[in-house]
C-alpha cells in the first residue's frame, strides 16, 4: 500500500522515541515531538541548525565532547553503517539526560548516503515516582525551587539507611556536593539565573544515578547524594561522574554559556556511624576539594 509524505511524517511525529533526520553538513531537517519533549527545544528552534548549534552537544561517559569526531550521526554518515551509544545530551534548561542513541544513514533510490536519521530515548533515572512526590509534597518534604527532597526528607532517609546497616549490614555512602563560586554568579547574573542554575543542577544529579540511589537539595547551593548497595570503588566513580556531568551542563544566556563546577566529598558509612558523623565527614571532605582547586572529588574509600 503506497502513502503519501504526510503519513509517514505523522509516524514519526507521534512514536515515543525522539527522532531527528540531518543531512550531510549535520544540518538538522526534522524534529519529532518526543524529541522536543525530550530535550526541551522546539522544531522551530532547531529545524536548519546543526546539532552542535548548541543545542544537543552530546558528551560520553568520560566527558568528552562527541559532536567534533565521535558523533553516532557522523559516524553513520560517513561509513554508511549503523551506530549506537549511551550518551549525555544537554537539554534546553542546561541539565544533561542520558540517552540511548541508534544513528542510521539515509540513502537515496542511487545508493547515495544523504543525510542521517537518530533515533534517541531518555534512559535516565527517576528515584522518586510522581505519585510519591506528591506525598512528599503533602508533608513538606520537597524543596519548592528543586523539586526534589528537601532536606528533612534526607535526614530520614540517611537515618533508615543507618538502621538497615546495623541491622542488615548493607553498606551505603554519602557525597556531599556543592556548587562553586555560587555567590559570584548571583551576584553578577542576578538571583533568577541563580534559581535556574539549582534547577539544572538537581535535575541532572537526580536524573544520573540509579533508581535505588537518593538525591536531594541540602540547602543553599549543597545537595546530598545517597548511594545505597555500594563499593568504594562504585562510590568513588559516581561521584566523579556526576562531577564530570555537571560540568558539562551550561545554561545560555544572551548568546553565551554559562557553565559552572561542583566540589563534591564521597564517603561510605562504617561501624558506629551517626547521621552526624557520616555528613560530617563528607562535609569535610567536600571543603577538602575546594582547597584543592574546586570542580574536583575527595574522597576516603578503600
Amino acid at each position: 500500500m503506497d502513502h503519501d509524505p504526510d503519513f509517514y511524517k505523522s509516524l514519526l511525529e507521534n512514536i515515543y522515541d525522539g527522532v531527528y533526520f540531518v543531512d550531510v553538513n549535520r544540518k538538522i531537517t526534522f524534529w519529532n515531538r518526543a524529541a522536543e519533549r525530550i530535550t526541551g527545544f522546539s522544531a522551530e528552534e532547531v529545524i536548519g541548525s546543526n546539532c552542535a548549534d548548541n543545542i544537543l552537544m552530546h558528551v560520553d561517559e568520560q566527558g568528552h565532547h562527541l559532536c567534533n569526531g565521535s558523533c553516532p550521526l557522523q559516524s553513520s554518515t560517513e561509513t554508511g553503517c549503523r551506530s549506537k551509544a549511551d550518551v549525555y545530551l544537554h537539554h534546553k534548561n542546561g541539565q544533561r539526560v542520558k540517552v540511548s542513541v541508534n544513528a542510521s544513514p539515509v540513502i537515496d533510490r542511487d545508493g547515495s548516503i544523504i543525510g542521517s536519521v537518530e533515533l534517541f530515548r531518555d534512559i535516565s533515572t527517576q528515584s522518586l515516582d510522581n505519585r510519591v512526590m506528591e506525598e512528599l509534597k503533602k508533608s513538606a518534604l520537597v524543596d519548592t525551587l528543586t523539586d526534589m527532597p528537601n532536606r528533612r526528607y534526607l535526614e530520614m532517609k540517611l537515618n533508615s539507611c543507618l538502621e538497615e546497616f546495623k541491622n542488615l549490614g548493607p553498606s551505603f555512602g554519602v557525597i556531599f556536593g556543592d556548587i562553586d563560586s555560587f555567590k559570584q554568579i548571583n551576584d553578577t547574573c542576578g538571583h533568577l539565573i541563580g534559581d535556574d542554575i539549582l534547577k539544572m543542577v538537581a535535575k541532572t544529579l537526580a536524573g544520573n544515578i540509579r533508581a535505588v540511589d537518593f538525591v536531594g537539595r541540602w540547602g543553599g547551593e549543597e545537595f546530598v547524594v545517597l548511594i545505597t548497595h555500594v563499593s568504594g570503588e562504585y562510590l568513588k566513580a559516581i561521584a566523579e561522574k556526576l562531577r564530570m556531568l555537571v560540568e558539562a551542563c551550561f545554561l545560555m544566556v544572551h548568546d553565551k554559556k554559562l557553565q559552572v563546577t561542583i566540589s563534591l566529598g564521597a564517603t561510605g558509612v562504617v561501624a558506629g556511624d551517626t547521621a552526624e558523623s557520616i555528613l560530617k565527614r563528607a562535609d569535610e571532605l567536600m571543603y577538602l576539594a575546594k582547597k584543592s582547586g574546586k570542580n574536583c572529588v575527595m574522597n576516603d574509600c578503600c
